[in-house]
């Protein structure tokens, strides 16, 4: 009764009408209680609205931004937590999805922690190094089913408390952040996307669809892909390799998402587009030692000269071939090692060897987090989100604004010449035992003004850090700004500059 209380006062008209039939039905439940909306990958004109658990609450909402969808080509708001493209295949797969959906039934109510890692489903993808990591006492997180190191711990007893606050790890993640900036450290990126694109069509196909410009062969480019709408599509890097074959990477868990875009827009171009995730992994090895390290393993010349920050190469390195890219998501000096899968953990045995004496040791996510803030780079779902425009997010400066067309190029010039709303700015928070998480609010007294896309301790900065989009008069008034960290005030300043080599000489030492 008194749930039907509350809809009757919300539909007077149910008083007058009264109950016919009371129904007990079954529910729908997917692996993350979320419902399953859009547009289905090889059926043109399909779209899918089901897994809605909660009908009658949620039906409004996921009509509107279906018929949003359907009509203008974008629902109007980041979709992607209901998007049906956010699971795989592996999703379908009996013992998993009775697994997750019997956790998030059991769990719908149950105290959850940041730093949670829950069990249903897993392992379910591993990468060739799996084991070998395991032997090293990772501690892992999921990534589209994909097991993915969070830090390696001192030993194999070693149990994280489940927190609000910093955890017993934090101690472990300084550690490695410490070995990136002062030796090198290696990072498994069979996390990482990957698409090649080939034919004769190729450049041309690519030009339309991303906002940036296309590089030169051997280059790699920083690149937003926009919809109709301006909005980001994704923020990919786009690696020439020759001319007619380039490399895309992306968020691994945007695969079906990304590949379903690619597919509406490669109709009548003379294109041939692959997703090689699964069979192309390898280790990013960043830091002073890096190159020292990969020059050991490979007769390629690896000085700046003639391997300069943002170049790629095909190259023998140790016993296989390798795609190499000079870029790094830790603001150092670093290469993105890529070889067949049946190559990858032969490839770690090597690495290690030839960095057994420069300190090379594995790092996880949580390193890469608080090593990425010190720099303020942004990531996928969490600073770039469909919601967003390149100028909000400080993406700008790689749209090519001049090229003659790409998808939302009219949506983005419109935007260069309004007011900008918020901005994503980094800032430094006064926080002692707790950091800041995603959609913590961002105050001016007693205004919210923003939210919080990530926070995370800066161990080599020795700050409390925190990428936010604050409203862009906020900023310019220059106003004292509060952001809550576990329900405690904590001032919080825009940072002037980076923390961390602003001038980013280390990436191009």
């Amino acid at each position: 009764m008194p749930e039907l209380s509350i809809g009757f006062r919300r539909f007077p008209v149910l008083q007058e009408t009264g109950i016919k039939r009371w129904v007990n039905g079954a529910f729908t439940f997917t692996p993350d209680g979320n419902p399953l909306v859009g547009p289905v990958d090889g059926i043109p004109g399909y779209w899918a609205a089901c897994g809605i658990m909660a009908g009658f609450s949620q039906g409004a909402g996921v009509g509107l931004a279906l018929a949003n969808w359907i009509v203008d080509g974008d629902p109007g708001v980041d979709a992607f937590g209901m998007d049906v493209a956010r699971f795989g295949d592996f999703a379908s797969e009996d013992t998993y999805l009775r697994a997750t959906t019997a956790q998030f039934y059991a769990r719908r109510f149950v105290m959850a922690f940041p730093n949670e890692e829950l069990p249903a489903g897993r392992p379910l993808k591993t990468t060739p190094c799996y084991e070998d990591f395991v032997a090293a006492n990772a501690r892992f997180t999921v990534n589209f089913g994909l097991e993915v190191p969070l830090y390696f711990a001192p030993s194999a007893d070693f149990e994280e408390n489940e927190t609000l606050d910093r955890s017993n790890a934090e101690a472990i993640v300084a550690e490695e952040v410490a070995v990136v900036r002062e030796a090198a450290g290696a990072y498994e990126i069979a996390q990482y996307a990957r698409y090649e694109v080939s034919g004769p069509g190729a450049e041309a196909w690519l030009d339309r669809l991303v906002a940036g410009r296309i590089p030169f062969v051997g280059r790699i480019r920083l690149t937003p892909m926009l919809n109709p709408a301006g909005r980001l599509m994704g923020d990919l890097t786009v690696a020439r390799i020759d001319e007619n074959r380039f490399w895309l990477t992306g968020s691994y868990y945007l695969q079906p998402w990304h590949m379903r875009w690619f597919h509406a827009h490669a109709s009548g171009n003379e294109v041939n587009i692959e997703n090689i995730t699964e069979d192309r992994m390898g280790f990013s090895v960043s830091g002073p030692a890096a190159r020292e390290i990969v020059a050991k393993l490979t007769r390629e010349d690896m000085a700046t000269a003639s391997f300069p920050f943002l170049g790629v190469r095909e190259i023998e390195v140790g016993s296989t071939r390798a795609v190499v890219g000079r870029i790094s998501l830790t603001g150092e000096l670093g290469y993105e090692i890529v070889v067949h899968r049946d190559a990858h953990r032969t490839l770690w045995s090597e690495l290690q060897d030839a960095g057994a004496g420069a300190g090379l040791r594995a790092i996880g996510d949580r390193a890469i987090d608080s090593l990425r803030l010190e720099k303020g780079y942004g990531i996928w779902s969490a600073e770039f989100r469909q919601e967003n425009t390149p100028r909000e997010a400080g993406l700008e400066r790689f749209v090519a604004f001049d090229k003659d067309d790409f998808i939302g190029r009219d949506a983005a010039l419109r935007d260069r010449e309004a007011d900008v709303a918020r901005r994503l700015v980094l800032l430094q928070l006064d926080a002692d035992k707790a950091d800041a998480a995603q959609d913590d609010g961002v105050w001016a007294g007693e205004r919210l003004v923003g939210l919080v896309t990530s926070g995370a301790y800066g161990h080599h900065v020795g700050m409390s850090l925190a990428l936010a989009y604050v409203e862009a008069a906020a900023l310019e008034r220059g106003d004292d700004l509060t952001v809550y960290v576990v329900g405690l005030p904590r001032a919080a300043r825009v940072l002037p500059e980076l923390p961390y080599d602003p001038a980013g000489a280390k990436l191009r030492a």
